[in-house]
């Protein structure tokens, strides 16, 4: 099974899936499919896409724990593509969309949860910076205050919440998240293309240029804190499961 699949429906919507369960880890390859994907999609007759995953969760971003995600640039240069595509896409977040997965989450147009899916900006309580564009994207969706109190303290929340901070467009039942991505893609296939293409251009008008400008700086400050004692032991307190003790250092 490659890392991701596309199927293009008869209604002009194409399912776009992640294969990497149950956490569905991201690196530069996964990323860069995905990218792949939706500008292949670009130059057929789809109107619009559903992003989602196989396994247990949408995406939990990427591997800290493994010891090979270093190209951090180069994944950044692959995010810049997907938030440049021209389709409408609708996430189903079916479990949990945390750290970098929450990044690709909102790099979508809209999102369907349930109240058992759960998100978390989580970079903070690991003792280093948060990335994939956050800093642009999730100020955008659910205000700067917002934002900045889940950005600083990594706090974890619900799906519910995540509804009320507008976070997630749809809220409906467990099983019926993809089903619900599905039919609201399908609305929106259903607009004229070339209208839903140029609205969509002129709403996300230099996003593609701001996500780059705020990953530069996001993966310059990721690499000086990934240095830091701090961060080697928020990584070992989340893999332990445990509170981490950070010393500032």
């Amino acid at each position: 099974m490659p890392d991701v699949t596309t199927e293009l429906g008869d209604d002009y919507v194409a399912v776009v899936e992640m294969h990497r369960p149950p956490n569905n880890f991201f690196d530069v390859a996964l990323i860069s499919a995905l990218a792949d994907a939706y500008e292949e999609l670009q130059g057929t007759e789809c109107r619009a896409i559903v992003l989602c995953a196989e396994g247990r969760h949408f995406c939990a971003g990427a591997d800290l724990t493994s010891g090979t995600e270093r190209t951090v640039g180069d994944l950044y240069d692959q995010a810049v593509r997907l938030f440049a595509a021209e389709l409408p896409v609708v996430a189903a977040l079916e479990g949990a969309a945390i750290g970098g997965g929450l990044g690709l989450a909102l790099s979508a147009d809209f999102r369907v949860a349930s109240p058992e899916s759960r998100f978390a900006a989580n970079f903070a309580r690991l003792g280093f910076h948060h990335g994939f564009g956050l800093t642009v994207t999730l100020p955008q969706v659910i205000g700067r205050q917002a934002a900045h109190w889940l950005l600083y303290t990594g706090r974890r929340i619900g799906g519910e919440e995540a509804h009320a901070l507008g976070m997630a467009d749809r809220l409906v039942e467990a099983g019926a998240i993809r089903s619900e991505a599905r039919a609201m893609a399908a609305e929106l296939a259903a607009s004229a293309p070339l209208s839903v293409r140029a609205i969509r251009a002129t709403m996300r008008s230099g996003l593609p240029d701001a996500i780059r400008e705020a990953t530069n700086l996001e993966q310059e400050l990721q690499n000086r804190l990934r240095l830091t004692a701090d961060f080697a032991e928020g990584v070992r307190a989340s893999s332990e499961r445990r509170e981490p003790n950070f010393k500032g250092s």
